[in-house]
């Protein structure tokens, strides 16, 4: 989408953006690199034994999406296996694993994909397969007391870390040095339209553009049709920023550059099925927990009269950029009610920035909100988009939230809220679209009648969770078993708290000052997938079955088929989880079901 620069938005961004603090690191265009890079080294026990017993040769076999292969030592436990068996719905995509290792250095790794034939003439398209190389990055640990992933942790030395796999590369081939592993990523994105039967190709894997040895796939396609990520009921709100991608790439904010590297970084999201467009209106919503902090995208200008003026630019087009992608469903917008309370406006009279702190409750509060809502309400409504507007808050206790929502509702009761946080009764019924943490109980009865209301009712990880999570260090399967558990609940969806809010080097280090190593985003540079968002994607496709098997077997009356679905998802119990239970076992047994 081109952007034009009117001379209202040079004048937005000279009241609004602040200059970019961190200093120029790596060339690549940026300030760090983001087409190829170097991982970080550490000290590693080395099994010199076992590398011994290797032959001289580039080794690799089908293994588990599962398990993040270590980067050093001989895979263990692992089948030599050539031949992969998977089952699938039409229009699923698939996740799997192979994993490659050699004694000796390989300077240039690729893979060719060969089409999947069934017997009778169809096939799956090579182009729907693809495979990207897993590089590893460094990760830390859960609090000593392995209660929490939460609290300040600024001397990375006094935490536990290593090497983890996780991003997945873009890059076509790959490097592999002497006694290294590279695990390898691969997704088949199953046609809609494809008939129904078993299909086989394989992957063959290229050293130095000679063919070394190829990796069977058998793929059973079923009767069942996956909608497309934009059908999908399952309410996925992961929170972006902009601001992140503007300092890892030098664009400068809101330029065209800026827009172009977030595109296929928020194209992906929204082939992930996202609903929701995160909007920050207030400066520092958060007190800027993340590395990059988020700013505010509405203008505030206190006039020399003392009234006040707001102007909509910058969330104006990165609304319209976000709706391009094809995330249109819904706009949450934080915070009325920021951590510190603190807000920031540009004042006529000084010429300058200036900052006021107020509360709900209090006259200033009052009479600035008031103006703000008046305004955003009014040009919301001319740009269509009021009715998938949320004024959003998160975290913040009863008394607060009340007084907040008598505010909006006075100035307009049409006005929709989210709230992220604990289970008020109270005012749910207020609430549009409401998420809870985990260690909070919705009550079934107020589920069932939100959802007769057609609100929103979801649930959130964060760094308290141990298990499940999707932290670098957490088991691949947790990231899956996120939608199964939504299903259990019967809830929308789920929300995370950071979809890209990345740390000062993302692709080489995941540890942040405050929170367990991943905890602030779930995808690279570049844009790399990641094994995490590619199995929490997993996961919001099994969701999508279970709702369409819900709705059939209520539709047609097969009780016994409900009940022992519903059965099956009472084994994805949160308390079990974090005793210990592995979240692969109930995720693949579920799967099974789900793909008869």
């Amino acid at each position: 989408m081109k952007k034009n620069v009117t001379p209202a938005f040079l004048l937005l961004l000279l009241i609004t953006l602040t200059t970019v603090h961190i200093k120029a690191q790596n060339t690549d265009k940026g300030l760090y690199p983001h087409t190829e890079y170097q991982e970080l080294t550490a000290p590693a026990i080395i099994d010199s034994a076992e590398w011994d017993k290797q032959p001289d040769k580039l080794c690799f076999t089908w293994g588990s999406t599962d398990i993040r292969y270590d980067k050093q030592n001989v895979p263990q436990n692992i089948q030599r296996n050539p031949k992969l068996n998977l089952s699938s719905w039409k229009g699923e995509k698939l996740n799997a694993q192979f994993v490659l290792w050699s004694k000796q250095k390989h300077k240039r790794i690729s893979l060719k994909y060969n089409e999947l034939k069934d017997n009778k003439g169809n096939a799956i398209p090579a182009q729907c397969i693809s495979a990207g190389f897993v590089r590893y990055v460094m990760t830390d640990e859960l609090n000593k007391e392995r209660t929490s992933g939460c609290g300040h942790r600024p001397d990375k030395t006094q935490w536990d870390s290593l090497l983890v796999a996780d991003p997945i590369d873009i890059t076509p081939s790959f490097a592999l040095n002497e006694r290294n592993v590279c695990p390898v990523w691969v997704n088949i994105k199953v046609p809609q339209d494809i008939p129904s039967g078993t299909y086989k190709g394989n992957i063959t894997i290229m050293d130095n553009g000679k063919e070394s040895g190829s990796l069977k796939i058998q793929l059973k396609v079923g009767n069942n049709i996956l909608p497309l990520p934009d059908k999908w009921h399952f309410h996925l709100d992961l929170w972006q920023n902009p601001y992140s991608v503007a300092r890892y790439y030098n664009t400068g904010e809101w330029t065209d550059e800026h827009f172009e590297a977030m595109r296929p970084i928020m194209k992906a999201l929204a082939d992930a099925g996202q609903k929701v467009i995160t909007a920050s209106i207030t400066h520092k919503p958060w007190n800027g927990q993340t590395y990059d902090y988020f700013k505010s995208m509405i203008t505030w200008i206190k006039r020399y009269d003392g009234s006040w003026e707001f102007r909509f630019d910058v969330f104006d087009a990165w609304v319209e950029f976000m709706m391009s992608l094809g995330i249109n469903r819904q706009i949450n917008c934080y915070s009325m009610v920021p951590w510190d309370f603190t807000f920031r406006y540009f004042d006529e009279r000084s010429n300058q920035m200036q900052e006021i702190k107020t509360k709900p409750g209090e006259k200033e509060y009052t009479e600035i909100w008031t103006a703000l809502l008046k305004s955003f309400a009014k040009h919301l409504k001319e740009k269509g988009w009021f009715e998938k507007t949320c004024i959003a808050m998160d975290e913040r206790p009863m008394p607060v939230m009340k007084q907040t929502i008598e505010l909006i509702h006075s100035v307009d009761k049409e006005f929709k809220i989210a709230l992220a946080g604990l289970y008020y009764e109270n005012i749910e019924p207020y609430i549009f679209d409401y998420c809870v943490s985990t260690d909070q109980l919705f009550p079934w009865k107020a589920i069932k009648r939100r959802t007769a209301e057609k609100k929103i009712t979801t649930y959130y990880t964060y760094c308290a969770d141990t298990r499940p999570n999707t932290f670098t260090f957490s088991a691949p399967a947790e990231a899956a078993w996120i939608g199964f558990y939504a299903a259990r609940l019967h809830m929308n969806g789920y929300l995370r708290w950071a979809y890209n809010s990345w740390v000062e080097n993302p692709l080489q280090d995941s540890r942040f000052i405050t929170w367990a190593g991943g905890d602030t985003y779930l995808v690279y540079p570049g844009f790399r997938s990641s094994i995490r968002f590619e199995r929490l994607i997993e996961g919001i496709q099994q969701y999508e079955k279970i709702r369409i098997l819900r709705n059939n077997y209520l539709k047609h009356n097969k009780k016994k088929e409900l009940a022992e679905l519903e059965q099956l998802l009472q084994t994805f119990d949160l308390e079990e989880l974090k005793k210990g239970a592995k979240a692969e076992q109930s995720v693949r047994m579920m799967t099974e079901f789900l793909n008869k």
